[in-house]
């Protein structure tokens, strides 16, 4: 796929083939076409083809797990920006996971989980983004090349200075190369059409039917880490809260289809007109609506953002990885969301759901979310730090 510019180079974008990733490279893509660069997405073969002494393309920008791409383009001798779509963060705290290996503290001990994390607060080392997929070799590995800049000309992130400064301000002083929090990404491209899946977009006409704030939108990415008691729990601790609700239920690893159907359909004749459950909803969309007054997440880092721009504050449900630090940040840092780390009981989840969107402390977690919103959004005007790195940017690719 390529757009074509008008006073900029050719750019090649290479994502991560993910959803998450894809949607914030595209979004990527629209925002420099925009700008005057004509944008090709990556097949293998067009670096392959490329004939080094008069180069097809001017720069190569790539997502950070697509780590084989600096010494690609080094061979060509081409410039090269990773592109991190989750946040700084994060990407600066993977950097300590090596060393806890070295010491012998993998994995961690339970007698170490809740205490702090030094010179990282408040992160403790529970929330540290650990995967648990694949062997601890191949785990190490990966975090030794995701935070491998060597060969980098520069960083782009998907974030906000106001969200992250001091994070930033540490790669910045580690990392001695040009850092470009340009985001939020899709406020910048917001006519991108990134999603690779079908949206049910029927969820919109049940809003506008809904009291303003009155609606918990649930959406827990998929819920591979979810099984049939945990989902139950869920499902009637919303139920017995009697709110309106809006929730995405997705497929699982740990229970059949089959089981999903029919327990969704017997919980919709429950629920009846307070309950809107779906496979796919638009989630900016939803998330913009004013009828939506809560969001129950599991704090991916897309989610998250989306949900800080639409000032929509946040039940904190996070799985693995990088979703730990995200909910931490959202807890105790910006205070727009609490973090539900208990087993998931009906009761606690019924308590937890009043307690953001009729009790008092929800409402000042409400007046905060929309505070931090207008923060965000001056970041994104003209002046604003988003504004002023984008067109930093496009400089530095141009120049380089």
């Amino acid at each position: 796929m390529e757009k074509q510019g008008q006073k900029g180079g050719r750019l090649l974008l290479v994502p991560c083939p993910f959803q998450g990733h894809i949607n914030k490279m595209l979004q990527l893509g629209s925002v420099l076409h925009s700008k005057g660069f004509s944008i090709t997405k990556f097949l293998a073969q067009m670096i392959s083809h490329q004939d080094p002494s008069h180069p097809q393309f001017s720069c190569i920008i790539y997502d950070e797990v697509m780590y084989f791409c600096p010494a690609v383009a080094n061979h060509f001798k081409l410039p090269s920006i990773m592109f991190r779509t989750c946040s700084a963060t994060t990407f600066l705290v993977r950097a300590l996971i090596p060393n806890l290996h070295l010491q012998g503290c993998l994995p961690l001990p339970d007698s170490i989980l809740q205490d702090p994390v030094p010179e990282h607060y408040p992160l403790r080392f529970k929330d540290l983004p650990i995967t648990k997929f694949g062997s601890e070799e191949q785990n190490l590995r990966l975090m030794a090349n995701l935070f491998n800049t060597e060969k980098s000309s520069a960083i782009i992130f998907n974030t906000v200075d106001c969200l992250e400064q001091s994070s930033l301000a540490i790669i910045q002083h580690q990392k001695q190369l040009p850092i470009f929090p340009v985001g939020p990404m899709h406020k910048l491209a917001p006519n991108s059409t990134s999603s690779i899946l079908e949206e049910d977009t029927s969820c919109i006409a049940w809003l506008d039917k809904q009291a303003r704030n009155s609606v918990t939108y649930i959406s827990l990415g998929s819920i591979a880490s979810m099984d049939a008691k945990e989902l139950e729990e869920m499902a009637w601790g919303q139920a017995n809260s009697k709110q309106p609700f809006v929730w995405v239920i997705r497929s699982s690893q740990k229970i059949s289809p089959e089981w999903i159907e029919s327990f969704t359909k017997d919980f919709k004749n429950s629920v009846g007109e307070r309950g809107c459950i779906m496979r796919l909803a638009p989630q900016r969309q939803v998330l913009a609506h004013d009828a939506v007054g809560g969001f129950w997440t599991h704090c991916g880092w897309n989610s998250t953002l989306e949900s800080i721009c639409e000032g929509v504050p946040m039940i904190c449900r996070p799985c693995f990885g990088d979703q730990n630090v995200t909910a931490r940040y959202v807890s105790q840092v910006w205070r727009v969301g609490w973090q539900y780390e208990n087993e998931l009981e009906r009761g606690e989840i019924e308590k937890i759901v009043l307690r953001l969107m009729v009790e008092e402390e929800g409402k000042e977690m409400r007046k905060r979310a929309r505070g931090l919103k207008h923060v965000v959004e001056a970041s994104i005007d003209d002046g604003g730090p988003s504004c002023n790195s984008l067109n930093e940017l496009v400089e530095f690719i141009m120049s380089s």
